[in-house]
C-alpha cells in the first residue's frame, strides 16, 4: 500500500488501493454525493516532491526535485526559495509557517529551521522617535488596552537610548474588538499630536490602571491641550483614516495580535534588549559588508 504521509500532522492520503481490490463491506451502497470544483492551478517551475499549507491559510511551501522549497502566498505569488540538502523527502511547518521542518533519508536526519517573513511597512505620517534618517526602523503595532503593550515601552527606551544615532521607532496602532477603550484612545494619542503631545498622551495612557472617557478627558486638560481642538480632530476624518491606514498596514504586514514588532521589516518574537542589540548589530554589519 502506498501513501503520502504529513509529518506531524497525522494525517495519510491514500495513493492506492492493495492490489487494486476494494473491500465490499467499505463500499456505499449508493453514489456519494460530492460536488467539486478546480480553485486553483499553479505552474510550477520544478517538479513537486511534497506539500504544506500554514494553518492560517497564507501560506503554501512545496519541495521540489531541485532541492529547494518554494514558498508561495495563498493567490500563488511566489515570496521566496529555500535551499535544502540534496536528501531531503519531506517537510513540515509550524502553525503559521515560521517554523520549517526537513527529513532527510541520505543523511537519516531532522532538522528544523527558523524562518522570518521580511515585509514592508508603510510608515509615513507615523508618530517615531529617533532620527528620521536612522539606518535600524523599529515598527511597533500596539494597542493601549493591551496589558502586555505597556511593558514594552521601556525596552524600547533603552533601546533608542543604546542607539541613539541608527535606531528610530515607529508607532503603529492597532486596537484590538475586544478593548472598548482602545480606538478611542488611539484617536485621542493621534488628536495629541496634531498639537504636538502625541508621545506625551501616549505615555499618559499606558500609565493608566484604566482606560474611559473621564481618563481621556483628563490627559487631554493635563496635557494643556486646546480641548476644542482636541475633541474635533478626534472625531475628524483625518484621524480616522490615520488609524484606518495602520489598521490596514497591520494585515499587510499579518499583524493579527498586540504587541507586536519588527525591525526593519523582520518579525520580533523576543522582545528583550539583548535580542533587540543582536538584531540590530546583525543588520548593520549586513549594512556594513555591503559598502
Amino acid at each position: 500500500m502506498q501513501y503520502k504521509h504529513t509529518l506531524f500532522g497525522g494525517t495519510l492520503l491514500l495513493a492506492s488501493l492493495l492490489s487494486g481490490q476494494v473491500l465490499a463491506a467499505n463500499q456505499p451502497t449508493t453514489p456519494s454525493k460530492i460536488n467539486w470544483n478546480v480553485e486553483k492551478t499553479w505552474n510550477l517551475p520544478a517538479k513537486p516532491m511534497d506539500l504544506v499549507y500554514s494553518l492560517d491559510g497564507k501560506r503554501v511551501f512545496i519541495l521540489t526535485d531541485q532541492h529547494n522549497v518554494l514558498v508561495y502566498d495563498n493567490q500563488g505569488v511566489l515570496t521566496g526559495t529555500i535551499p535544502v540538502d540534496k536528501g531531503v523527502s519531506a517537510i513540515d511547518i509550524a502553525a503559521r509557517g515560521e517554523r520549517l521542518f526537513l527529513i532527510n533519508q541520505e543523511t537519516k536526519s531532522f532538522s528544523d529551521l527558523a524562518i522570518d517573513f521580511i515585509v514592508d511597512i508603510n510608515t509615513v505620517g507615523s508618530p517615531f522617535l529617533g532620527l528620521a534618517t536612522a539606518p535600524i526602523t523599529i515598527v511597533l503595532f500596539t494597542d493601549f488596552e493591551c496589558p502586555f503593550c505597556s511593558k514594552v515601552a521601556p525596552v524600547l527606551a533603552k533601546v533608542l537610548e543604546k542607539n541613539p544615532d541608527t535606531v528610530k521607532i515607529v508607532f503603529k496602532n492597532l486596537p484590538l474588538a475586544m478593548h472598548q477603550f482602545a480606538d478611542p484612545a488611539a484617536r485621542a494619542a493621534l488628536a495629541a499630536g496634531e498639537q504636538g503631545k502625541f508621545w506625551e498622551f501616549h505615555d499618559a495612557l499606558f500609565a493608566l490602571p484604566a482606560i474611559d472617557t473621564n481618563a481621556i478627558d483628563n490627559i487631554a486638560v493635563k496635557l494643556g491641550l486646546k480641548i476644542d481642538q482636541f475633541k474635533s480632530d478626534m472625531a475628524s476624518p483625518k484621524i480616522r483614516q490615520k488609524l484606518d491606514q495602520d489598521m490596514v498596514d497591520a494585515q499587510k504586514a499579518g499583524v493579527t495580535g498586540t504587541p507586536s514588532l519588527f525591525v526593519n521589516g523582520h518579525p520580533m518574537r523576543e522582545r528583550t534588549l539583548e535580542a533587540f542589540q543582536q538584531k540590530i548589530d546583525t543588520i548593520l554589519g549586513k549594512s556594513e559588508k555591503k559598502q
